[in-house]
């Protein structure tokens, strides 16, 4: 269980630092960096891959924006309110869509842990199946042993 544990806490502050990351980057944000987390919701491409009309209005209410001193989240929200969330890269990390966060990296901790527990104990039956004598093979029955000894005896006599 303590491996569990370490990848818990492992992932647990990976998935800080980058929240924490993400916070820090909004102070001074690039007009790139602003439209890498948006979408265009006429054609559903990255805001800084997109040419749609609406992709240049926005790229242009953002260059405007920036100018004026505005953060990377309050462009976010000014899109959202306007939008809706589906303007949004990436879900947001609170409330019902931090499962789109959570729920990957559950299903790899499982994983992992079912494919640990099905070797472990397959192997524990792969031991328990053939108890093998000092030889290498496998028990004889008790009849078949004592004639395999008379034999071995008249040979040897």
């Amino acid at each position: 269980m303590k491996p569990f544990a370490a990848v818990l806490a492992i992932l647990a502050l990976v998935f800080g630092l980058a929240i924490a990351f993400r916070g820090h980057a909004s102070k001074h944000p690039t007009q790139a960096a602003v439209e890498s987390g948006l979408v265009c919701t006429t054609c559903h491409e990255p805001l800084d891959e997109s040419s749609s009309p609406l992709a240049q209005q926005m790229k242009a209410f953002i260059r405007a924006k920036l100018a004026a001193g505005w953060s990377e989240k309050q462009i976010d929200d000014h899109f959202v309110a306007e939008l809706g969330p589906q303007v949004l890269a990436t879900p947001p990390t609170h409330g019902f869509d931090l499962l789109a966060w959570l729920l990957p990296f559950a299903a790899i901790v499982f994983g992992a842990t079912a494919v640990g527990v099905g070797a472990r104990a397959w192997l524990r039956n792969k031991d328990d199946e053939g108890e093998e004598q000092e030889d290498g093979g496998p028990p004889l029955e008790p009849s078949l042993e004592l004639r395999v000894d008379q034999e071995l005896a008249r040979f040897d006599g």
